[in-house]
């Protein structure tokens, strides 16, 4: 029987679903609006009678349209594009983010809302909706324009750091309470995580899907993606990080393979039928009288969401040198919210720290916006010349002055070239310090197990301690040496352009050859108090971290040019895959 109602459920949604979502597409508006109204059609909020019977079987189907949904997200990142970006979307992303979250905390607490409610409708509000976006460009033949181009970055950095805010409500829900020293951990945490799982993953997963793809069968490539998907969603949830999060990451590192275009067309007929499944989800929720009661918070939440958004994303693409009129049309093209805020709002109910009524409020608005969101694109450039007619010459003066001045200051030429390089430099130092940082993490995490097996024959704790450690550090050392040699070179580089002949005459070499040899190791040493204090908890005694620094360094010694080889075909590895060229993309 209970196969019968949910075959019947799905009947319904689908039929349902296809209808409004038909007469929405008629009309010109998002479909994905049609499977809201569609859901709450069917809803059992909604008269005569209720049509769903199996409701808690179709939220767990609409928690694998959210995985889904979050995996194409991840397939349409590219560490490449996010490279590309520049400060605009940096920028405007964290000014929204910060300035969102500031303006729906203050709302809800005028309302009388509680601290989670408030807390919650901030995050909600924070982050602009990708589909919705996306659809509305494509829709106006705007996808191609530089502001579109801006805010498509913008969107990037913002899904990222969506992330960081999920990982940061999921603490502060279940602590009840926030320090900013839990902020910096649960963020350290979280970017150390991510930093390792792609380094990790696009190491190894385009080389399994390009060894699936030898097949030629769709079947085989397909099952081998959804595998990897839960397999590593599966794997964040068991360290303790939501699923969303892995369903983002392993479709970010897909997106790196040169089987993208195949894979995003196997999973996307997958991938709307689960997200539809999700979005008639929300539709169910809705209860009209809750709409009616809270019209009020509706209407002023919808004013701040798109006069708030587009103020601090206009501001942000102005402060990073655009001119008025392609920060007004970022701004204003930011100006909703979508998928996002739904898995955050979903998030506050699952964990049950949120009211019921924040769901219906949330999507009402996103609803709101979303009608609004064609408008607005269309508006900004009439709304820019009005606005530049009325603003006093001395202002614009003012206005066009700093982005003069703010193209003056950068680095032209050969300032450019060495900015890039130590760029470079610095960011495959972060790395190789991160996949470190993360090794002695894990000998620490895993620690008791290990020292289970170890016990039956090394039954001294110091001495499993000793021994975890030191097998931690020996997994280091390619990293450490790497590191090293990075930051030598960044010290020659820096000791070459700050050490003039004018300034030390005939001493000229030797100071920079000093320079270039005191820095690498001061900052090795720093490394090394830094992972002693992060991995306290297997730190062996003084004696034992003698002897393992003795054989460590008799290790480097014999085995440096191997440790070196290791490394850089682990690099070229890498930078071979980010480097492919996509099938799609040129």
């Amino acid at each position: 029987m209970h196969a019968i109602s949910f075959i019947q459920d799905l009947a319904v949604i689908m039929l349902v679903a296809g209808v409004v979502t038909i007469l929405f597409h008629r009309f010109k508006q998002p479909v994905v609006l049609g499977y809201i109204v569609a859901g709450f059609i069917i809803g059992p909020h909604t008269p005569p009678f209720g049509l769903i019977h199996d409701e808690d079987t179709i939220k767990t189907l609409a928690e694998l349209g959210v995985i889904f949904l979050m995996f194409c997200l991840g397939l349409e990142f590219s560490l490449r594009k996010l490279f590309k970006v520049g400060a605009t979307a940096f920028i405007a992303a964290f000014l929204e983010i910060v300035l969102m979250i500031w303006i729906g905390f203050e709302i809800g607490r005028w309302f009388g809302w509680n601290t989670m409610d408030s807390l919650f409708l901030g995050a909600i509000l924070a982050i602009s909706s990708t589909t919705i976006i996306v659809k509305a460009l494509n829709d106006l033949k705007m996808k191609n324009e530089r502001f579109a181009q801006l805010i498509f970055g913008v969107l990037i950095v913002e899904d990222i750091l969506g992330i960081g805010i999920i990982a940061l409500l999921s603490g502060i829900a279940v602590s009840g309470a926030v320090s900013s020293g839990e902020v910096f951990s649960t963020v350290g945490k979280l970017s150390l995580f991510m930093i390792v799982a792609l380094v990790i993953g696009i190491l190894l997963v385009p080389r399994v899907l390009a060894y699936v793809a030898r097949f030629e069968s769709n079947e085989m490539l397909l099952i081998t993606v959804l595998g990897l998907c839960f397999g590593f969603c599966l794997l964040v949830v068991k360290l303790e990080y939501s699923m969303v999060l892995g369903a983002f990451l392993i479709g970010a590192i897909m997106a790196e393979s040169r089987q993208l275009l195949k894979i995003e067309q196997l999973i996307e007929p997958v991938r709307d039928l689960f997200s539809a499944i999700f979005f008639v989800a929300i539709g169910l929720m809705i209860d009209l009288s809750v709409l009616i009661e809270y019209i009020w918070p509706i209407v002023v939440i919808t004013v701040a969401v798109v006069l708030g958004k587009m103020l601090s994303c206009g501001m942000g693409a102005f402060i990073a040198g655009n001119d008025g009129r392609t920060s007004l049309r970022v701004g204003m093209g930011l100006s909703q919210i979508g998928e996002f805020s739904f898995i955050i709002a979903a998030l506050g109910m699952t964990l049950q720290v949120t009211s019921d009524f924040l769901y219906p409020v949330a999507v009402a608005v996103s609803a709101i916006t979303t009608l609004l969101t064609p408008y607005l694109i269309r508006a900004a450039d009439p709304l820019s010349l009005k606005l530049a007619s009325v603003v006093p010459k001395r202002l614009s003066r003012v206005l066009s002055l700093y982005g003069e001045w703010l193209r003056s200051i950068q680095p032209q030429g050969e300032g450019a070239m060495v900015a890039a390089m130590i760029r470079r430099i610095l960011l495959q130092v972060g790395v190789n310090l991160a996949l470190v940082v993360a090794i002695f993490f894990s000998g620490g995490y895993f620690a008791a197990r290990i020292g289970e097996y170890l016990s039956e024959w090394l039954p001294d704790l110091a001495q499993q301690k000793a021994l975890i450690w030191g097998a931690a550090l020996l997994l280091s050392l390619p990293f450490l040496i790497a590191a090293y040699r990075k930051l030598k070179a960044l010290s020659m580089l820096l000791a070459e352009m700050g050490v003039k002949p004018e300034m030390a005459g005939r001493h000229t070499q030797r100071v920079r050859r000093v320079i270039a040899e005191v820095i690498p190791l001061l900052s090795l040493l720093v490394i090394f108090l830094l992972l002693s204090a992060l991995s306290a908890s297997i730190l062996p005694t003084s004696e034992l971290l003698l002897l393992i620094a003795v054989v460590a360094a008799g290790v480097v010694a014999l085995l440096w040019r191997w440790f070196i080889r290791v490394h850089t075909r682990m690099q070229i590895a890498l930078l071979e895959t980010l480097d492919n060229q996509k099938e799609h993309h040129p």
